[in-house]
């Protein structure tokens, strides 16, 4: 089994070179931020972070392909690095502390790309999460200082924490009523947003989340993350992996359940 290390390793220099960008200008007074076609804020902090992510792999990894939110897919080969550079760009221009640069490696395998190395950055709130396939995942502030991490072992729907971003997106797919039928069934329910409910799952601090409507950045690196803490990650169609355009995330044990309620047809 590759042991990806050296990957990983300079995911955690990518990250750390997006982390000094992006916190230089979070809070700025002056930051500039501009509307996307698809009415999605972009800063200019989103730019540079993805800017400096991108020359960095060219000069480390000049083989590799790059995936990246800001400036789309750049080269080809069995190896694709994916990139967020701020994941929660709207809490991020009105100083909420909750974003974090994604980063992971993707590699070419029966039935597409899928994620080998992932690792999600959150320097405003002074957190970084990793893994890597087969090696496990971490929590931590480096390589060399870290705890590895593990799913819950919730077992029952009614003593699990579900996270969630908010409700408009289920409303707008129509799966509004299972999600509610969903928040009624659980123990609790938290609306954390963007990356950190599936961080929370791998730490197994929150035992279920799911999103409606996501892209391939998003999804990639907390996909590995999940998964090596023992967790189950599909879309809500079930299918394994980051590729549905929506995710659920799970201790393994509730995922059924989960699937069940948001799937549900009236």
């Amino acid at each position: 089994m590759p042991d990806y290390h050296d990957d990983l390793r300079l995911a955690h220099v990518l990250a750390d070179a997006a982390d000094a960008a992006t916190m230089d200008r979070f809070k700025a007074l002056d930051l500039k931020v501009e509307t996307k076609p698809d009415l999605t804020p972009v800063s200019e902090a989103d730019k540079a972070a993805e800017e400096l992510i991108r020359g960095q792999l060219q000069r480390a990894r000049p083989r590799d392909a790059v995936l990246g939110e800001e400036y789309g897919v750049e080269g080809t080969g069995p190896r694709r690095w994916v990139i967020d550079p701020i994941d929660g760009t709207k809490n991020y221009v009105r100083g909420v502390p909750v974003w974090a640069t994604l980063i992971s490696l993707m590699e070419a395998a029966e039935g597409g790309y899928q994620p080998v190395v992932g690792l999600v950055s959150a320097p405003a709130l002074g957190r970084r999460w990793w893994a890597a396939k087969g090696h496990g995942a971490f929590t931590g502030r480096s390589l060399t200082s870290a705890s590895r991490m593990r799913v819950s072992q919730v077992s029952r729907i009614a003593d699990a924490s579900f996270a969630y971003s908010s409700l408009t997106g289920w409303e707008e797919r129509g799966r509004l009523d299972g999600f509610l039928d969903l928040t009624r069934a659980v123990w609790r329910t938290r609306g954390y947003g963007d990356f950190w409910p599936y961080m929370m799952v791998a730490e197994g601090s929150v035992d279920i989340c799911a999103e409606p409507e996501l892209s391939l950045w998003d999804m990639a690196a907390p996909a590995v993350i999940v998964t090596e803490a023992g967790g189950v990650f599909t879309g809500l169609d079930g299918r394994p992996g980051p590729h549905s355009g929506n995710a659920a995330a799970s201790n393994g044990h509730l995922h059924d359940e989960l699937l069940g309620y948001l799937n549900q047809k009236y």
